[in-house]
């Protein structure tokens, strides 16, 4: 059996191994693949994809109203892009998620057809509603206003968080051209700071 194994890697090997006369062509073909590949990292700040610094969402410019909104809520101080926008059950889910949403942003962003307003989809939805769950459960929960109010109906059963709380915490976002001060800085700055700036 091993000897069988070590039979089909050989084969397989020197299929992969270009003629002498190719070796060259090769070679050079295979460094500008991988050159390419590294400058395409590199300019698209990949790396920082696997991070959870909310300034990794202002990569490319269409997110700025969004972020700019964001730092200027409640929710800045308590969470970050992911903490709502990726799902938390596990590391697996939370990468693939990742993969998946940025591929896509990457491609829209690349062919230049993003839409002038942004909307979340089906799948972001349902993970941003397990996310405010996950966060205000006490509440969302209705634990509290249950025990408060005996004869409260919980809308969760019908509704989504969204329904009611569609500004929290980006305000009515439309678009790049009707937000103002959309070309945000890439630090968060306190408003002591923006005050001092004045």
């Amino acid at each position: 059996m091993a000897d069988s194994f070590k039979g089909v890697v050989k084969n397989l090997f020197r299929w992969l191994v270009p003629p002498d006369q190719w070796k060259a062509t090769v070679a050079v073909l295979l460094g500008i693949f991988f050159g390419l590949t590294a400058y395409a990292v590199y300019i698209s700040k990949a790396t920082s994809y696997l991070s959870d610094d909310p300034r990794t969402c202002i990569n490319c410019h269409v997110m700025n109203p969004q972020f700019n909104d964001w730092a200027h809520s409640a929710h800045r101080n308590v969470a970050t892009c992911n903490d709502c926008h990726v799902p938390h059950n596990n590391v697996f889910n939370k990468y693939l998620f990742k993969a998946k949403d940025g591929l896509r942003h990457a491609t829209i962003f690349t062919l230049r057809t993003e839409p002038q307003v942004i909307y979340i989809l089906g799948a972001g939805k349902k993970v941003v509603q397990e996310n405010c769950i996950r966060c205000h459960g006490r509440v969302a929960g209705m634990e509290y206003l249950g025990s408060v109010l005996p004869a409260y109906h919980n809308h969760l059963v019908e509704r989504t968080c969204l329904d009611c709380h569609r500004e929290t915490p980006h305000s009515r976002v439309n678009g790049l051209s009707s937000t103002p001060n959309t070309l945000v800085k890439t630090r968060i700055e306190s408003r002591t700071e923006r005050d001092e700036d004045e």
